[in-house]
């Protein structure tokens, strides 16, 4: 996808609220004027990135609901629900930008070939173990924070980044949240997509409130 993508965008608010006893997640909403309208285009990489980040959030989403029917432990139902929130997040910037949702409504089919790949691998590590499904979580978060850390780098629409940036925060608390949990049931997790660095100054600190109002 080469080509610019014009759309007309409504004037974009984010309003913040807290979710979820894990963390503090960012829910966007828009908020309307009719009498100012201006027309923008993106480029094919925030439009491949705002694609991608709808199915991989709901990819966090449909891995943590399989762990919680699996396992029954709170963690997983807890952040499944905020996952939702930043599901709903991307999903209100594609609206904003006219474009059509690429998310199927069924759990753990997705349009992106790559994202399915994925979700099949960490369903098949997260049946093996309780503590193997606490490690999926680190690594969802992991991965997270790495691909919004790039797509970051890749706009400068400020709608688009505070987006980003709720997201992002919310994806350090669960990271926390979970890799507590791992350390609690005697396992380890070496990040895989962030700097050892990065891991270690997000799990040894305490949750982030996400947004600002």
């Amino acid at each position: 996808m080469k080509n610019k993508y014009s759309v007309i965008v409504i004037l974009f608010a984010l309003i913040i609220t807290s979710c979820s006893n894990n963390d503090n997640d960012a829910v966007v909403a828009t908020q309307i004027n009719e009498e100012t309208v201006i027309k923008v285009s993106l480029t094919a990489e925030e439009l491949e990135d705002l694609l991608f980040l709808r199915e991989e959030e709901k990819l966090a989403r449909d891995v943590y609901l399989f762990s919680y029917e699996k396992y029954k432990m709170q963690i997983f139902k807890n952040i499944s629900n905020s996952e939702v929130q930043h599901m709903n997040s991307v999903l209100l910037l594609l609206n904003a930008y006219n474009i059509d949702d690429p998310a199927s409504t069924e759990i753990g089919v997705f349009n992106n070939l790559e994202l399915q790949s994925i979700y099949n691998n960490l369903i098949e590590q997260s049946s093996i173990s309780l503590i193997e499904a606490l490690k999926v979580g680190d690594k969802i978060e992991d991965l997270d924070i790495k691909d919004l850390t790039i797509n970051e780098s890749r706009t400068d629409k400020l709608d688009i980044l505070n987006v980003y940036s709720s997201l992002k925060c919310g994806s350090r608390n669960h990271l926390r949240s979970f890799h507590s949990q791992v350390l609690q049931n005697n396992g380890f997790y070496v990040p895989e997509f962030i700097t050892q660095e990065e891991f270690d100054a997000i799990v040894t600190t305490s949750n982030e409130k996400c947004g600002a109002n």
